[in-house]
């Protein structure tokens, strides 16, 4: 054990740390905690037993899934996060507050069509679209930048899925909320673009902010999307992480859709 070789004369006792490279800083962090009470810990024994009597730790630090911690590894399948916000909720919002301004909603909800139909009918396209965006987006962080990715096809289909309901939804309250495109587009930045980007822990560790911003995070879609990105490209395909994000994701999808399919409809009554 580590007492019985630290009191042992000559004794060298080993210590072993495990990182998980999926989060640079953060391991970054670790390591240099670790070694600073190493560290300390070796100066008091020093102190108490003289120089001598401090023994020799031997430290073997692991990384798991980003050995060199490069942060291009976890920042890439980040961005693929912002990508998809950019499209799920700004681009939608901006095409429906279109269609709000040259009265083309209300022309429709003449014909025998619920407000929940014509909704999926508008945001089809952009779910479509936007699961071709993240096949570019896969291809380019694989082969131009050099992520590996060590999950699933599949999994990363149905993750992207789940996180482009809420995203969606969102946008789709926006436009109706405004019904027009300038508001919504200044709208869908602040309320979908800048959570996503500061807060989801794509630029900045969760766990550093301040408490009540971390309460914050728990309803921003990016916070469950992020990591499952990053996890599904680095390591490999944990399925409890992913159906656990997914199930809060395709709860406040439902939330969001039913949201704006009642504002809708009121606002076309």
């Amino acid at each position: 054990t580590f007492a019985a070789e630290a009191a042992r004369p000559g004794g060298t006792p080993q210590i072993q740390i495990l990182v998980d490279g999926t989060d640079p800083n953060t391991a970054n962090f670790v390591m240099a905690y670790a070694q600073g009470v190493l560290s300390s810990w070796r100066a008091m024994r020093a102190a108490g037993n003289g120089a001598d009597g401090a023994p020799m730790i031997d430290v073997e630090q692991r990384v798991w899934f980003n050995q060199e911690l490069v942060s291009r590894n976890t920042l890439v399948p980040g961005a693929i996060a912002i990508v998809m916000t950019m499209i799920g909720t700004l681009l939608t919002a901006l095409v429906v507050a279109r269609e709000w301004e040259r009265g083309t909603m209300e022309a429709m909800m003449a014909t025998p069509v619920t407000a929940l139909e014509l909704l999926a009918g508008k945001v089809l396209p952009y779910f479509l679209l936007a699961l071709a965006s993240l096949t570019l987006c896969f291809f380019v962080a694989v082969f131009l930048f050099g992520v590996p990715f060590r999950g699933s096809i599949g999994a990363l289909y149905l993750v992207s899925a789940a996180f482009l309901c809420p995203a969606l939804g969102l946008g789709l309250i926006i436009s109706s909320a405004t019904r027009n495109q300038f508001l919504a587009s200044q709208l869908a930045l602040v309320v979908g673009f800048l959570p996503a980007f500061l807060l989801s822990g794509f630029l900045f560790e969760i766990g550093s902010m301040p408490q009540p911003i971390q309460w914050i995070t728990y309803i921003l879609p990016a916070r469950y999307y992020v990591p499952a990105l990053q996890t599904v490209f680095l390591a490999g395909d944990i399925w409890p992480l992913y159906l656990r994000n997914m199930a809060v994701l395709l709860l406040e999808g439902a939330v969001l859709l039913a949201l704006a399919a009642r504002l809708t409809r009121k606002r076309l009554a």
